[in-house]
């Protein structure tokens, strides 16, 4: 039976959803990350998941847990965001030689539960943050806006909506990812060699010693093509900010926009599938023998208000007020 509840985490309170066959646990207070995602069946961790973890170690490393999603993501070079109608001075928290301004604050925030239930189909969790001048970055980005966050959970897997509402009377910047965090070995008791990324990658962008965009993008190495042939082991070598133009691709005879993962022992999957709102993928590992991985779909390239290219080029886009933008994404498994 399809259901939801609110249970104890450690000791912060989180959502509990469970619809066929698998189950999610959201947790609000850290910014509605979906800090466990798992195929009950298959025997599949989707997310880095850890049972010891409670609020304060979450908070702490955020980025590096579950599905977190960072408005702002990403970089921005000496902390300079540039809107069509205003220069913003952001906190400048990435140390030498980077500085840069880094993830934004959304992943940290605590947000409230509007909604869970669940019926014969599915299950799902809504929650929401308001941000104005009660949150304490509002003195470096004066925009309010709303977020909303929308978590259906079925025997479909897990489908995530994420809506953001300019409430200000400026122009809203739009660039969003999720650092998404997934467990390495994500099916129980296989082998991390044995693990695959299959990802229909366009051109490569090129980055700096800053991490920053050099404005260039070039043709795939072989090494870059292992993406795309489905021979690349996401972990036991490091992986370093490696950002691609996102691209189609056919899964079981159909049009797939994003990513698959394969378990080369069990012949088990994960599809990891994003809305077109996505433009890129981003490729880290933490030097690749932490246990995990991140496959981040972003809207728009590392500092793309800052570069000196067409938006329909980095990505960015802003909203007028009054105006909302929804970026989906979902997560299902393949036996």
């Amino acid at each position: 039976m399809n259901k939801t509840k609110i249970v104890k985490f450690g000791n912060m309170e989180c959502v509990h959803l469970e619809a066929g066959g698998y189950t999610a646990l959201i947790a609000p207070k850290v910014g509605s990350n979906v800090i466990r995602l798992r195929d009950q069946k298959n025997q599949i961790e989707f997310f880095r998941f850890n049972p010891n973890n409670d609020f304060e170690k979450l908070l702490q490393s955020a980025e590096v847990w579950g599905l977190p999603t960072l408005y702002l993501p990403n970089r921005f070079a000496d902390g300079v965001l540039k809107t069509s109608d205003a220069v913003y001075q952001l906190p400048v928290n990435e140390k030498e030689p980077y500085n840069n301004h880094i993830h934004g604050f959304l992943h940290k925030r605590s947000h409230t539960v509007t909604e869970h239930q669940a019926d014969a189909n599915c299950a799902w969790c809504k929650t929401e943050y308001i941000y104005d001048e009660k949150d304490e970055f509002f003195q470096y980005l004066p925009i309010t806006f709303k977020a909303e966050f929308v978590f259906t959970l079925s025997a479909n897997g897990l489908e995530y909506a994420f809506t953001l509402t300019n409430l200000s009377d400026k122009q809203m910047p739009i660039s969003v990812a999720t650092h998404t965090s997934i467990n390495s070995p994500f099916v129980d008791n296989a082998k991390e060699e044995n693990q695959r990324i299959i990802a229909p990658i366009g051109k490569r962008w090129v980055l700096n010693q800053r991490c920053l965009p050099t404005g260039e993008f070039i043709d795939l190495t072989e090494q870059d093509l292992e993406y795309k042939n489905g021979t690349r082991c996401p972990v036991l070598r490091n992986i370093d900010n490696e950002m691609y133009f996102a691209e189609h691709m056919n899964v079981n005879g159909n049009d797939f926009y994003g990513i698959v993962l394969e378990d080369t022992g069990s012949r088990k999957k994960i599809c990891y599938e994003i809305g077109e709102e996505y433009k890129f993928w981003i490729f880290w590992n933490d030097k690749g023998f932490n246990k995990y991985f991140c496959p981040e779909p972003m809207s728009a390239m590392i500092d793309a208000p800052n570069l000196d290219m067409p938006n329909g080029v980095t990505g960015y886009t802003e909203l007028a007020p009054n105006q909302s933008k929804t970026f989906r994404q979902h997560f299902y498994t393949l036996k």
